[in-house]
């Protein structure tokens, strides 16, 4: 699969590093001046290389080219007749202007799929407006939920909008590309952080649904079982899954309370979420009297789902996140050696791989455009006339 990948910052290069990890050709079509604006988040940098970039960038070619010259048009159109996918998150009659909206693209290759990745979607009143992660997360109610009750609103502590409408984005095109193989034709994929965002709150739209209610802040605790929350041992934190009542049985047994089990207040689901503060206040008094370690292993031991609240830090490190794959060692040209996260997605046949580093601006502008046939002549003159910028 041969993807160009015109989008940039965060949603649209998660799409195409997954994409790219699991095979495909992906080439990063870089604006200039500049090139992606998250080339130009300072810090943290390493060796002058924005680490942002690099960590969802790796696995692509780059080239550099500005679409406002006819020469630049010229160039994407002959790169699109021969690729599978195009994606981009300009708002929306942005490429329409440039000449290079979907109806133009199609008539050079009727099989492209199209992905486009925006703030609303591509129709509906909010259409040409733009879209942020922190905007998409207010609109869609997250804030709202996100946080300890009583508290101010809270967004997630990592950007799940933009990152889900990427993880969206590959399954509308894979999608779309099991469409493509069976019949040769292509098709627009649409989807947004709105959508990506209004998707992460099932059961709380469920709630809703059923009642009328919007629920707000739970903070860690479950919104429709207990006790399944975070938990302060004497050293640290840890999450206790009681998600039915084989678990919660389970765990009044390994905190040394067996009667908890007959008490009235807790003895089924309903009670618990109904009396869940004197429960998690009996639970808390007994948990900080062990360290995180001696109550994890005692709960692993008893079968009852449990683990610890890890930094960052902690989670890249650990050893079953290193079995996984999940933190790859890569060379970069100017950074030098640095780390990536794995591939989430596991293959018995064809597994992933991740062996180049985050491209240069206009690092492969060159080979590239060699590969569609333009001579080193005319790629001189790219250059000099500022079509093109290559390392």
């Amino acid at each position: 699969m041969r993807v160009l990948e015109l989008a940039q910052i965060m949603a649209g290069p998660t799409c195409g590093m997954m994409l790219a990890d699991m095979g495909a050709d992906v080439i990063k079509v870089e604006k200039l001046p500049g090139g992606d604006d998250s080339r130009g988040y300072r810090e943290p940098r390493v060796n002058g290389v924005s680490a942002p970039f690099m960590i969802l960038n790796r696995n692509k070619r780059g080239i550099a080219l500005n679409l406002k010259h006819a020469s630049g048009r010229d160039i994407l159109l002959r790169m699109v007749k021969n690729a599978d996918v195009l994606t981009e998150n300009y708002r929306r009659g942005t490429l329409e202007k440039l000449g290079l909206g979907y109806e133009v693209l199609k008539e050079v290759n009727p099989g492209l799929i199209y992905c486009s990745v925006s703030g609303y979607g591509r129709d509906g009143p909010y259409a040409d407006k733009g879209g942020f992660d922190l905007i998409a997360q207010g609109f869609s109610g997250l804030m709202s939920i996100t946080g300890e009750p009583g508290g101010p609103p809270v967004k997630t502590g990592n950007s799940i909008a933009d990152i889900n409408a990427g993880i969206l984005a590959v399954v509308g095109i894979l999608a779309a590309y099991a469409h493509k193989l069976k019949t040769g034709k292509g098709q627009v994929v649409d989807t947004s952080l709105m959508e990506a965002a209004i998707q992460q709150t099932y059961w709380h739209a469920a709630i809703y649904f059923a009642t009328g209610q919007s629920v707000g802040p739970t903070g860690s605790a479950h919104l429709l079982t207990a006790p399944y929350q975070a938990f302060e041992a004497s050293d640290g934190w840890i999450n206790i899954g009681g998600a039915n009542q084989a678990n919660w049985e389970r765990i009044a047994e390994v905190l040394g309370h067996p009667e908890w089990r007959e008490d009235p207040r807790f003895k089924d689901n309903s009670m618990r979420m109904q009396n869940l503060q004197a429960l998690t206040g009996d639970m808390a008094a007994v948990l900080r009297t062990r360290t995180r370690d001696e109550w994890i292993a005692a709960f692993d031991a008893a079968g009852v789902p449990v683990g610890p609240v890890n930094t960052i830090g902690e989670a890249l490190s650990h050893p079953q996140t290193l079995a996984r794959n999940m933190v790859v060692d890569l060379e970069h040209p100017q950074a030098g050696a640095t780390k990536a996260l794995g591939c989430p997605v596991h293959f018995s046949d064809t597994p992933t791989r991740i062996t180049r580093h985050a491209p240069m601006l206009g690092e492969h502008s060159r080979e590239l455009l060699r590969e569609y046939d333009f001579s080193d002549a005319e790629i001189d003159r790219f250059v000099a006339e500022g079509v093109i910028e290559e390392v």
